[in-house]
């Protein structure tokens, strides 16, 4: 007979799962962080010819006025991002408020800030299996369809912008942004995130739309292995949820034009910071260059190399700028640091009031079940 010193198997093997999971998340967080560095000792070196104090005086001089519209512009896109995410959601049988989806979208976007390799996500899935009854399969198949959404926006609009320079005949910047090292970098990035999300896209509406079994085959080949079949039951429950949205063409339009104008007013904030900064750019080029810089930017940044995509965002955006203009590489560094500070900052503040209308705390964000629960304006917990 076993004493109280002893632990069970089960105790053991849990322990181990844990201890599992505490690693891997370590050293996820190590490697962000050794990234975080190694973009910012590059960003660094790159850009080791910038007067820093160049910098700092482009920023303090930069216009309230124009700052404080691109902070209002960036605040609205939030509503939007939390209507988008109540479509998706409710494309998969799912139902939740503008005002809760947009809470939702908050928290998990300002985990992301704070937890490595973006896996604040699951804060999002976590708050919609306790508030909304919408299982995890679920809530990480609306995140993965809001994430191909949102490349392929932004890649899109990189296009669009692209083309347009060509067309009114700015081949000559084109060109020098191809010689450019930190543009090369950064458009090989972009280039290589859109290729991935095309070819993801792709193949989610091709399975969608065909009706081959496979799923039914690979239950006959897991049967009998209880771990196979829970992890394929959860695999095809969520590729089901992904599906069920490409089905629908009504409703992927509507998600689309959602995510058009998110970015719109993504790309409008920064050209509001490039003009409180004095970049001397007429209306066309300015739009057509900050919205490739933005595109860019964030294309780049969806590689895992740094926390919050610090460093690779400010690289992209500073090396386009640069070589498509004739802004100084000061003027580009202090836009770009201003842009993602300023969307950061609104991320920061809007994610701390979700946080505390939603009841939640540290705590709660990695426990299975939620540690409390509170009535408020966004809706009470599940019992």
């Amino acid at each position: 007979m076993s004493d109280g010193g002893e632990r069970t198997g089960a105790d053991a093997s849990g322990d181990d799962a844990a201890s599992g999971g505490i690693a891997a998340a370590l050293t996820r967080g190590r490697l962000t962080i050794a990234g975080t560095v190694l973009v910012v000792v590059g960003l660094f070196v790159a850009l080791r010819d910038v007067d820093v104090g160049t910098v700092l005086a482009e920023i303090s001089s930069a216009d309230p006025r124009l700052l404080g519209a691109a902070v209002v512009v960036y605040a609205v896109s939030w509503p939007l991002r939390g209507r988008r995410y109540g479509d998706v959601l409710a494309a998969m049988g799912r139902r939740a408020g503008t005002a809760f989806c947009t809470a939702a979208v908050f928290v998990s976007q300002t985990a992301n800030l704070a937890i490595p390799a973006r896996a604040g996500d699951a804060a999002r899935a976590y708050v919609m299996e306790t508030r909304r009854d919408v299982p995890y399969t679920a809530g990480f198949a609306s995140l993965a369809v809001e994430r191909v959404f949102d490349l392929a926006t932004i890649a899109a609009l990189a296009g669009l912008a692209t083309a347009w320079l060509a067309v009114t005949g700015a081949a000559g910047p084109l060109e020098i942004a191809a010689e450019a090292g930190g543009a090369r970098t950064a458009l090989a990035a972009a280039a290589a995130v859109s290729t991935a999300t095309v070819g993801v896209g792709f193949v989610v509406v091709t399975a969608a739309r065909a009706d081959h079994g496979l799923g039914a085959r690979l239950r006959a080949r897991a049967a009998g292995r209880p771990r196979l079949e829970r992890a394929l039951a959860a695999a095809l429950g969520f590729a089901g949820d992904v599906q069920v949205v490409a089905r629908q063409p009504a409703t992927v339009a509507r998600i689309g034009a959602g995510s058009l104008l998110i970015w719109a007013l993504d790309v409008l904030t920064a050209v509001l910071v490039l003009g409180a900064l004095g970049s001397g750019l007429a209306l066309g080029p300015l739009l057509a260059v900050g919205t490739l810089a933005v595109s860019v930017g964030n294309l780049a940044k969806v590689l895992p190399l740094s926390q919050g995509g610090v460093g690779l965002y400010e690289a992209a955006f500073t090396a386009l700028v640069v070589a498509l203009t004739p802004v100084g590489a000061g003027t580009a560094l202090a836009a770009a640091i201003v842009d993602h500070a300023l969307k950061n900052g609104v991320t920061l503040v809007g994610g701390a009031g979700a946080v505390a209308a939603l009841g939640l705390s540290v705590s709660d964000a990695t426990a299975s079940e939620p540690s409390r629960e509170t009535d408020n304006v966004l809706g009470s917990p599940k019992k």
